[in-house]
């Protein structure tokens, strides 16, 4: 089994990236049947914007580049999709929804068009989101962020396209400030990603 786990974030010493680190980690110890690749979006370069050739692809009057079409092929060679990112205004990195607006295009992720029947092509992937936050537990519940979060990414975006959200984690600061219990989960989440295959395997 695979796992592809996509960072977003300008830092590679930043707390993202280390949890992102632990969860391949994890991956890897698990077994020695299982792989993972970290896509770091910031140290590639990815181009977050959605231009006119973007516009052209969702309207099924282009193919994708062929930029966009590897972005593409290394999420269909994995078995689970990790998404490791910095809370910024309640939502990701606009790095990271850039890379969705693009990837997760027209006629790969789904299908729509005036004379198209509309059809989820994602079926197959699981997702597994790790946002870490600013600000406290309360302040989320409070204000209903994680649960807006929620809505627009697990079901708005992976729903929309048939991917199934197995875990939506939110990793908030603790008092006194500690890492290791955030480092801790993921290798965890890491370790077990591929548990319930595993079993069936067995």
């Amino acid at each position: 089994m695979h796992a592809l786990i996509v960072v977003s974030h300008p830092n590679p010493g930043s707390l993202t990236h280390a949890i992102a680190a632990q969860a391949a980690e994890g991956v890897r110890t698990s077994s020695r049947e299982h792989s993972a690749e970290i896509v770091d979006l910031a140290a590639e370069r990815f181009d977050p914007s959605f231009s006119t050739d973007d516009i052209a692809v969702h309207l099924r009057q282009a193919a994708p580049s062929p930029h966009i079409l590897a972005e593409q092929a290394r999420i269909d060679r994995a078995d689970a999709l990790v998404l490791v990112y910095p809370v910024y205004w309640w939502s990701m990195p606009a790095l990271l929804k850039g890379w969705i607006d693009r990837v997760f295009s027209n006629g790969w992720a789904y299908d729509e068009g005036p004379d198209i029947v509309p059809a989820k092509k994602l079926n197959r992937l699981n997702v597994h989101l790790v946002a870490v936050g600013g600000a406290d537990l309360r302040t989320y519940a409070r204000h209903g962020y994680f649960g807006a979060m929620r809505t627009q990414i697990d079901h708005g975006i992976f729903g929309y396209c048939g991917a199934r959200v197995v875990t939506s984690e939110l990793f908030v600061p603790s008092e006194p400030p500690d890492t290791t219990h955030h480092l801790e989960s993921a290798h965890t989440l890491g370790r077990t990603l591929f548990a319930a295959r595993d079993r069936e395997a067995a």
